[in-house]
């Protein structure tokens, strides 16, 4: 969930910090990190967060029957 209270930490979507790539953040704080690191200062941005993406549809993997009432 993007507004989880219990969000695990990561530099990736922290307030400080701000990603140069897939794998690397630049943070005010520490200085260039790994994404996935984390520090007592971190502070949650859900704006940073970027969602799953969601499987494509795809109707010839179901039968008629699965959208039946």
């Amino acid at each position: 969930m993007i507004f989880d209270k219990k969000i695990v930490p990561r530099c990736e979507y922290c307030r400080f910090g701000n990603l140069i790539d897939d794998d690397h953040v630049i943070c005010v704080k520490r200085g260039v990190v790994g994404s996935d690191d984390a520090c007592r200062r971190f502070r949650y941005d859900p704006l940073k967060r970027r969602p799953e993406i969601q499987a494509a549809f795809r109707p010839q993997d179901h039968s008629d029957d699965e959208f039946a009432l």
